[in-house]
Order: C-alpha cells, then sequence, then structure tokens
C-alpha cells in the first residue's frame, strides 16, 4: 500500500500520535517541502498553530471516518497557501497511533496576512468572510455556537472600523497591500 501511496499525485502524509510528521509522499513534499520529523504544527503560520494543535488533538481522537478541515498551510517555500486536508485516525492493535491526512484542495492564491490589529479568531474569521462563508458556516467551521460567530464578527468590524462583510475584507486586502515592502 505505501508504494501506491508514493505514486499517488494527490499529497498526502503520516502524522504520530505526538504530531510529528512520519512520512509524505512526493506529492505532498512539492506542496510543502520536506517535512518528514517536523512538527505538523510547524506546517501552519504562527497565529493558525495554536487552532492547529487544537484541531490535531480533534482529528485523533475524533470519529473514526475523520474529518476535513480548511485552513492556511505553509508551502514548501514559506508562503501561505489555502488548503483542505482530510485527515483520519490511523489504528493499530485497537489504538490510535496517529493520523493519516491528505490534501485534498489548494488555492495557489494567496491568502490574506495576518492584520496587526486583529486576534487570530478574528484573522480567522476574516479569511472565512473572504471565502464568502455565511454565519452559519463560520460557525460551524470554527465549531463555535452561530451566536459567538456573530459576536466575533462584530467585534472584527469594530477592530477594522467597518460595517459590512464586503467592506471588512477591502479594508484588510488595502492594509496587507500597503504593509507590502516596495
Amino acid at each position: 500500500m505505501e508504494g501506491a501511496l508514493e505514486r499517488a499525485r494527490v499529497p498526502a502524509i503520516v502524522v504520530d500520535r505526538t504530531g510529528i510528521v512520519r512520512w509524505a509522499n512526493p506529492a505532498a513534499r512539492r506542496v510543502i517541502g520536506e517535512v518528514e520529523g517536523r512538527q505538523v504544527t510547524s506546517l501552519l503560520p504562527p497565529e493558525d498553530r495554536r487552532r492547529g494543535q487544537e484541531v490535531f488533538t480533534r482529528n485523533l481522537f475524533g470519529p473514526p471516518e475523520g474529518a476535513d478541515d480548511r485552513g492556511v498551510l505553509l508551502n514548501a517555500d514559506g508562503e501561505r497557501i489555502e488548503a483542505e486536508v482530510c485527515a483520519v485516525p490511523l489504528e493499530s492493535g485497537g489504538h490510535v497511533i496517529g493520523l493519516f491526512g491528505q490534501i485534498i484542495e489548494v488555492d495557489e492564491a494567496a491568502p490574506l496576512p495576518p492584520h496587526p490589529h486583529l486576534t487570530p479568531r478574528q484573522h480567522d474569521v476574516l479569511r472565512l468572510l473572504e471565502q464568502g462563508r455565511s454565519t452559519a458556516q463560520i460557525a460551524s467551521e470554527l465549531h463555535i455556537s452561530i451566536e459567538t460567530a456573530r459576536n466575533h464578527i462584530r467585534r472584527l468590524f469594530r477592530a477594522l472600523g467597518v460595517h459590512s462583510r464586503l467592506e471588512a475584507v477591502a479594508v484588510a486586502r488595502r492594509d496587507a497591500a500597503a504593509a507590502e515592502p516596495g
């Protein structure tokens, strides 16, 4: 089976239960680089690592059918990419020994860099607003209640000084472009 996974054109990795990447196929190495021996959260931007650890733990002890998570990864060059990862627990002798993950969708367009005046959670909400997600979809994706999602959106608007979702994305893009060197 490992030989087939090596030849697969879909990026795939195996992470042990401590969070160390133990194997990556060539397709994964083309997207995220040489990652074997690294902590899985090192594949994420710094502001997403705490949430990434929570997602890893939830996937490790979650349902046997696994879960899909969308977020930002760092590619082989250290640049941000949007990706969807499908992770399923690996079992041996009735015990979960790690996760098998596939990167099933990669968007090469760079996501917004973190805004200096936003919390990591507000940045998560902004990223989802940029993708056109509804309040209910944001709540579902962040594993929070709809009311909590509404509160995060209101606080995001206040932090950016805006009154709409479209305006929030536009202001964040403007601020990101202004912060770029050169």
